[in-house]
């Protein structure tokens, strides 16, 4: 299951992290959110152990959204070692997520 990431928990949870991290920024009114967000928990199920896959809603958490510059969701970020590797914009297919994130394990 995605892990719920905040602003106070982002640093640790993501930048602090010795596996690479999948960031789906997400809002519960956002429909093409609410595609993406059953393919960002199969993600999660798939990569348990080898990468932490979480979730940050852009309304309660506006600094890290603004931080990072997310104008358009879902937005996926892949961190490694604390920095962006990956940047996909849109309801992308689990395929292609999955790939990513593999290319950094």
């Amino acid at each position: 299951m995605a892990l719920e990431i905040t602003d106070s928990s982002f640093k640790e949870t993501v930048l602090n992290s010795d596996k690479p991290v999948l960031v789906d920024f997400w809002a519960v009114w956002c429909g093409p959110c609410r595609t993406l967000g059953p393919i960002i928990e199969e993600v999660a199920t798939d990569f348990d152990g080898k990468a932490v896959v979480g979730k940050v809603d852009v309304d309660n958490n506006q600094e890290i959204s603004m931080q990072y510059g997310i104008r358009n969701i879902p937005t996926v970020l892949i961190f490694k070692n604390g920095e962006v590797v990956e940047k996909l914009v849109g309801v992308t297919p689990k395929e292609v997520i999955a790939e990513k994130l593999s290319a950094h394990l």
